[in-house]
């Protein structure tokens, strides 16, 4: 008999929530020893198949079947899925920041002996898991010590420990640099030849041709592609035509700026790190933005960019030393966010879970959290008004969701981003900073977020976009600064930059 070369087939998944079909009839295959890449748009199903497979939603609350090494599976739980082999590593890590790396990595599997935790052994074995994923660190190190970067391979050194053999990986290079992502990429492939099977869900295209052996493409609920590929030669246009329904000829919508006179300045800005003392997070900043200009900030990883905008809306990070905000001219003080929000500056945070959202609230509630005042009369709130606000914006940026009554947190990423979104845009702002307003989103909605930063620009705001993507600033700012280690290094126009110029100012200390 022919052994099955799949390790893991799943035939037929529909799953389905009050008014809403996640998931219908979806198919997936995924052939032993190899890197199998699902893309989508945010709300395609992604998530929910992968919640399916891993027992979050248990045997009984979906149709279909589970295939694991040839064998069917009910699993009624995570703890059941782990013990059969399947890891999920999420986009939003899991680690515990005030326990140590072994603590983490052995939380709920303690290695025993009579009775009490074998600290030695526990240390030995994670000295061993830390080295499989290429990290050399003390076992007894503080996970709030640690990058983003080395927090995820500690996830993966979490995985191995349980002897999986399907690693699944969720947007795994989103919060990190390139470094960092090209260090994953390599693990995976290492892990690859050694056997194991990956299953990686990505918007980044690039990536999924680096590493990936097949394709399945899932859009509203279904499986529309599904094909093997060579090794760096996967079909980009292919699989955005598979994943938004059409073919986007040009990722960024063509615009044409018309600038007008200078809006916001801020000059020479300097603020000290919260946690120590002495060190400079914004050494000297001074920048400005006209009216109808989106104004790009590229750095690495850590180079100070969300440092410095935070900062400025409304002195929210770090220690204030000096500088000077001036709108249309004229300096403003400006020490709180609500000052900020009534000078006309809005910020979307990087962070969306943590620092853009009330996970609690609902989408109607969410919209209008930034402005009550804007719907209140007689010091109450009007609730048709808030309704009415939270229906505009849910057409006008098409928010995939049930109603605006649900919780923001049921919501995909890109959905939630769109809410963040309309939440600002609400406070009719005159200047708009969104800090890597796309992260974690595919390419069909990022289109849409592009479109809108335009129509915003058209509009007369002043927009900053702070973006880890160089293509990103390539191909929608007017102007790019470059940050290096608190400090802004250079200012380059639209003609002038490129990849390689942006990159070499994002690497030096002085100013140009």
């Amino acid at each position: 008999m022919e052994k099955n070369p799949y390790i893991l087939q799943m035939r037929h998944i529909t799953k389905e929530f009050p008014g809403v079909r996640a998931l219908d009839d979806v198919t997936l295959e995924v052939k032993t020893g190899t890197i199998h890449a699902i893309c989508g748009e945010n709300g395609a199903g992604k998530s929910t198949l992968m919640k399916v497979l891993s027992g979050v939603y248990p045997y009984g609350s979906y149709d279909g079947d589970i295939l694991f090494s040839g064998e069917v599976m009910k699993f009624k739980n995570i703890k059941e899925s782990e013990n059969a082999g399947i890891a999920i590593i999420h986009q939003e890590l899991t680690m515990i920041p005030e326990l140590s790396i072994t603590e983490n990595i052995f939380m709920g599997n303690e290695i025993t002996e009579r009775g009490l935790i074998d600290w030695t052994a526990q240390r030995t074995k994670t000295k061993e898991m830390l080295s499989k994923v290429g990290l050399s660190l003390d076992p007894d190190t503080l996970i709030k010590h640690l990058g983003v970067g080395q927090q995820q391979m500690v996830e993966i050194a979490k995985a191995l420990s349980k002897n999986v053999k399907l690693l699944i990986l969720d947007e795994p290079t989103s919060a990190l640099n390139e470094t960092d992502s090209a260090n994953l990429l390599a693990l995976m492939k290492e892990l690859k030849a050694g056997g194991m099977t990956c299953i990686m869900i990505s918007h980044k295209l690039n990536e999924i041709a680096d590493v990936s052996d097949a394709v399945t493409v899932i859009r509203d609920g279904k499986t529309v592609e599904d094909f093997e590929v060579e090794e760096g030669k996967v079909d980009e246009d292919r699989i955005i035509k598979a994943m938004v329904g059409r073919s986007i000829e040009n990722r960024y919508p063509e615009h044409v700026s018309h600038p007008g006179e200078i809006i916001f300045e801020v000059d020479d800005w300097c603020v000290e790190d919260p946690d120590v003392e002495g060190r400079l997070v914004c050494k000297n900043s001074s920048f400005y933005v006209r009216a109808g200009e989106i104004v790009g900030f590229a750095g690495l990883m850590g180079a100070g960019r969300t440092e410095l905008m935070r900062s400025i809306f409304g002195k929210n990070y770090g220690k204030y030393i000096s500088g000077v905000i001036k709108i249309r001219g004229k300096e403003v003080k400006i020490d709180s966010v609500s000052s900020a929000i009534k000078h006309g500056i809005a910020y979307v945070p990087e962070d969306r879970k943590n620092l853009g959202l009330n996970l609690l609230d609902s989408v109607k509630t969410t919209v209008v959290s930034a402005f009550l005042k804007k719907i209140t009369g007689m010091f109450l709130l009007d609730h048709a008004k808030e309704a009415e606000a939270a229906e505009e914006y849910r057409n006008s940026l098409q928010i995939k969701t049930a109603s605006i009554d649900v919780g923001v947190s049921t919501l995909s990423g890109g959905n939630q981003q769109k809410v963040v979104l309309s939440k600002w845009m609400f406070t009719e702002p005159e200047i708009l900073i969104l800090d890597e307003p796309t992260r974690g989103i595919d390419v069909g909605a990022k289109y849409e977020i592009y479109k809108l930063i335009n129509e915003l620009a058209d509009s007369g705001k002043a927009v900053v976009l702070v973006s880890s993507e160089l293509p990103e600033l390539l191909g929608m700012a007017d102007r790019i600064y470059t940050i290096f280690e608190g400090s802004i290094t250079g200012e380059l126009s639209r003609e002038e930059a490129n990849q390689e110029s942006l990159m070499k100012k994002m690497t030096i200390t002085t100013a140009s």
